[in-house]
Formats: C-alpha cells, sequence, structure tokens
C-alpha cells in the first residue's frame, strides 16, 4: 500500500547561499512567464507543418525548445499549483480544480513570491493559478485584467465563458437561466459554456486574451520606469474551450485539409479508468450529447469543426505573443528580459478517439515549453533531455542569479539548457486522480504514471478519498515508446514484455520513490 510522504509547511525551501537584501538586485534580468492553457505541441516550432505559429517559431528560434517537457497532471489547477510551487501533486495534495494549495498550504512559497523577496515587482494577469484564482501573497498586483473585465458582472466569470457575436450571447444567457434552474451551484454561476466554437469578423482585442496583451504592454511601459526587476506571469485562456476566435484566424485553415487523428481508438487492452470521458466537451450546450470514447464516436464533421477551432485559437494566441514580444522589443526591454512559453498540459485532438485531457497518456502530459536568456545562452537549440514542469522553478532561479531554493520535486534545467547533449534525467513522473463520475465502472483510481527514454509505464490503485492514499493495485499500463510511440498497444500484460514491466515498477517503486509524496 502507498502512502502520503509529508512535509513541513515551514521548511520547503532551504537557499544553498545568498541574502534577502534587494539593494543590489536592480540589475538582475526581468522576467516574463507566458501560460498557454491546454496548448500540446502543436507548434511548428515542433514539426508541425500544417499549423501556423510564426511569433512562437522565432522565439524557439532564438531559445532553448524541450522536447520532451512534461507536466505532473494533465489538468489545469493541479498542473499549475505544482509548477509554481515547485512540489509534486501528492505533497501538494493538489489533484483537482477545487483544490486550493493556499488554503490547504498557506506558508509555500511560490516562484514568483520567492523572485519578490529577492526585490522583483511581480504582477499577475489572465489565467495564472486558475480562473480568477488570484494569489495576492505571490504578487505585488495580482489580477489586473482589461477594464471591460473588471466589472461586478463579469469580475467571477471565467474568460472561456466570454463571446464576441451578440446572438451566441443572448443564446447564452437563456441556457444559463436553465441550468440555474436546475442547480443553483451550476459550475462557473451557470456561464460555462456556451457553443463550442464561435468565428466572428472583430479585431484581436474584441477578445479576452487581444485585451489582456494590450494591457500587458501598457503595464511593461511602467514597469520599465521602475528601479528594480519585474516578473510578469501572463496568463493566455485561449486555445481552451470553446474555440473562440476572430475570423482571421480561421481563414488560416481549410478545414477538409486538416490531417485527422491517426488513431481514433481505445489502445489495445488498456484498463477501465485510462481513458477520460471527454466531458468537458458537455460543457458546451451544442456538445450535451457526448459520452465515454469507449461507446460513442464524435461525427467526421464535428470532429473537423473542432480541429478547426483549436488551430484557429492557436493562431491567435500565437499573434498574441508576436504582439507581446515585439513590444518588448519597442521598448527596449528585449535584451534584459528571460522570456518563458509554457503550456499547463495537452489535449487531445480525437487521439484514442477522445478529446480533452484528463488522462496519463502523452497527448495530456506532454507540453511545450520554451525559454529565451537573451545574450546569455545560444538560441535555437533543441533538449531532447526528459525534463518536467517541476523543474521550472529552480532552473528560473539559476537564470535570473538568485539562491538556489531546494525545491522538493524539480531540479535546475540549466545545465541541458547550456548543453542539450549531456545525459539529464532517467525519468519524469506524472498522475491522474480518476473520480467515480466519470470512470466507466464508477471507481475511484490514483494512476502513477513514469516515462523513461524508452517507455511510459502507469500504475493504477484504488484510491481513498478521505485518508488521501492508494490501496490496491488495479491494473498497469506499458507503452514501448520506441516501437509504438502514440501509445496504441498495452504491454503490461504481454509475456515478452514481464521483465521489462518488472524492472520498470522496481524502478518507480524502489529507486525513485520519491515522485509519489514530494
Amino acid at each position: 500500500m502507498l502512502t502520503l510522504l509529508t512535509f513541513s509547511a515551514l521548511g520547503f525551501y532551504q537557499c544553498t547561499g545568498g541574502d534577502n537584501s534587494i539593494s543590489d538586485h536592480a540589475d538582475r534580468p526581468n522576467v516574463i512567464f507566458i501560460a498557454i492553457d491546454d496548448l500540446r505541441p502543436e507548434l511548428g516550432c515542433y514539426g508541425v507543418d500544417e499549423i501556423r505559429t510564426p511569433y512562437i517559431d522565432q522565439l524557439a528560434s532564438e531559445g532553448v525548445l524541450f522536447a520532451r517537457h512534461f507536466c505532473q497532471v494533465a489538468v489545469c489547477a493541479p498542473s499549475r499549483a505544482s509548477m509554481w510551487t515547485g512540489i509534486r501533486p501528492d505533497s501538494l495534495r493538489v489533484w483537482h480544480l477545487g483544490d486550493r494549495f493556499r488554503d490547504l498550504h498557506p506558508d509555500v512559497v511560490t516562484m514568483p513570491q520567492y523572485f519578490n523577496r529577492y526585490g522583483y515587482h511581480t504582477v499577475s494577469m489572465g489565467k495564472i493559478f486558475h480562473n480568477h484564482m488570484p494569489d495576492s501573497v505571490s504578487f505585488d498586483e495580482p489580477d489586473l485584467r482589461p477594464a471591460a473585465y473588471k466589472t461586478a458582472e463579469m469580475i467571477d466569470r471565467d474568460p472561456e465563458s466570454f463571446y464576441y457575436d451578440g446572438a451566441i450571447r443572448e443564446e447564452l444567457a437563456g441556457v444559463r437561466e436553465e441550468r440555474l434552474r436546475r442547480n443553483p451551484r451550476a459550475y462557473a454561476g451557470g456561464w460555462a459554456y456556451g457553443r463550442s466554437t464561435e468565428c466572428s469578423e472583430a479585431p484581436d482585442t474584441a477578445f479576452y486574451d487581444g485585451a489582456q496583451t494590450e494591457l500587458a504592454l501598457e503595464t511593461l511601459k511602467r514597469l520599465k520606469s521602475e528601479d528594480q526587476p519585474f516578473f510578469l506571469a501572463l496568463g493566455y485562456f485561449r486555445p481552451h474551450l470553446p474555440f473562440v476566435a476572430p475570423k482571421r484566424y480561421w481563414d488560416l485553415y481549410e478545414r477538409e485539409g486538416l490531417s485527422r487523428a491517426p488513431n481514433p481508438f481505445l489502445p489495445e487492452d488498456s484498463p477501465v479508468m485510462a481513458m477520460n470521458s471527454a466531458y468537458e466537451l458537455t460543457g458546451c450546450y451544442d456538445l450535451e450529447y457526448v459520452r465515454h470514447p469507449s461507446v460513442f464516436q464524435l461525427s467526421e464533421d464535428t470532429a473537423r469543426l473542432l480541429k478547426h477551432g483549436y488551430y484557429a485559437c492557436v493562431s491567435y494566441v500565437d499573434a498574441c505573443v508576436g504582439r507581446l514580444l515585439a513590444g518588448l522589443e519597442e521598448l527596449g526591454l528585449h535584451e534584459n528580459t528571460i522570456v518563458v512559453m509554457w503550456g499547463d498540459h495537452g489535449w487531445k485532438l480525437g487521439e484514442h478517439g477522445s478529446w480533452c485531457k484528463q488522462t496519463n497518456y502523452l497527448n495530456d502530459t506532454r507540453v511545450p515549453l520554451i525559454i529565451r536568456v537573451p545574450g546569455a545562452m545560444e538560441g535555437g537549440k533543441v533538449c531532447m533531455q526528459l525534463t518536467e514542469s517541476v523543474d521550472i522553478y529552480p532552473t528560473l532561479c539559476e537564470l535570473a542569479g538568485l539562491p538556489l531554493p531546494q525545491v522538493l520535486g524539480g531540479e535546475s534545467m540549466v545545465p541541458v539548457m547550456e548543453d542539450p547533449s549531456i545525459p539529464g534525467k532517467q525519468a519524469a513522473f506524472t498522475q491522474f486522480h480518476r473520480r467515480p463520475r466519470v470512470s466507466p465502472d464508477g471507481g475511484r483510481y490514483m494512476g502513477y504514471s513514469m516515462i523513461t527514454e524508452r517507455y511510459h509505464y502507469v500504475e493504477w490503485f484504488t484510491w481513498d478519498h478521505q485518508e488521501k492514499k492508494a490501496g490496491a493495485l488495479e491494473a498497469v499500463e506499458l507503452y514501448d515508446l520506441g516501437s509504438d510511440p502514440a501509445e496504441n498497444r498495452n504491454l503490461a500484460n504481454k509475456p515478452d514484455y514481464e521483465n521489462i514491466r518488472m524492472d520498470l515498477a522496481r524502478k518507480m517503486n524502489e529507486e525513485w520513490p520519491g515522485f509519489k509524496g514530494s
């Protein structure tokens, strides 16, 4: 039986050196951290030719692209909480959207909070921890937002629920009334979501991400005049559902010419709890009929529409990133600002017959990460070593010249950034809690996942949610990424792979057990 390791709420970080004085820190590099929701490595710089992401591709050409980077949980709030604290999910005890790390661990020191202790002015805009989950402890300015979205009506709404078209807004208002009639505590006040897609003739700034890009540029102008470095965290909401973007980005693609997922079927011999139910699609009132992929497939027309919408939103956010980076250069901040672009988790586009995220499969856990360090590191590098989102915290500290904190879950990636050919981590770890309401058999499970150079190994346990600990081992998955990179065949029960399975189990549970609770 697995148990959770505990830790002292006052002892997360122990500096390796330095002091807390800020008088000599004015010349430290600034940091812009761009977090993009639901962004899989479906980008030109990751080798996807049919998508158009010229500005992110340009950023990659100037920085280090991490080709095999993994988040810790393939859902928003847990992934972000783990990354911002550098602590793995079992230790943080944040597994779901409603789990608030600050309520659970009031004294945890987040990355921006740590930078603030060393003289940085910290600013948060958009989706950083989760929708309207600002953390005033982490940021001097914890929740900047465009003026149109600061009203009493808008302040608590999920920006994913904002549309431009008046008819869709009116339609959603009617749907919301019905949702609240059925359930007064409906998710997101009944606003999330409306239609799954929107294509409107409108300027970029008519939508939330475009508007907050302009606000970010105004903020940078102000921060430039300050006598201290800044840490600006900017969270883009797209390409999260619904797929809402200006028409010009839809027009970049011919829907019928877009490729379809090559494996629109469940993996062979996969256990019942491994796949998500794609329930996120059902939050859109035009997709309420969607069911678990074990019993349901989207029509080809709908699948093409959703992929078209996803691509349009990615290209829209790419344009926002381009506007931001161009403004950074115009302001003369380009040469003294570290830029990070990170996706919080992946998103299936029909692979394994499913959509959305919420699994341990690589479609959901492998995420894009690009770090540009101006003047200090050669650009255009590609790091093929295994890296994890818990590694970002110590990495940015080292790049900014801060004393390295003893972050429980991660290690600095600077060595592999400087020389991507040197050996890196032997494994990356992810996990997912499958709840009864979305599991086909009604069970509750925790799946612990380990990715190595060649294999992906997963153990599924029953889960006691009251005691917060795992029980009996229920199922095992093993994928040979060398011969089956798309993870279409579970080999865990194949006699030819028994020795490999046993060796991976030993490594996960004996050699590298710390990811479960550390």
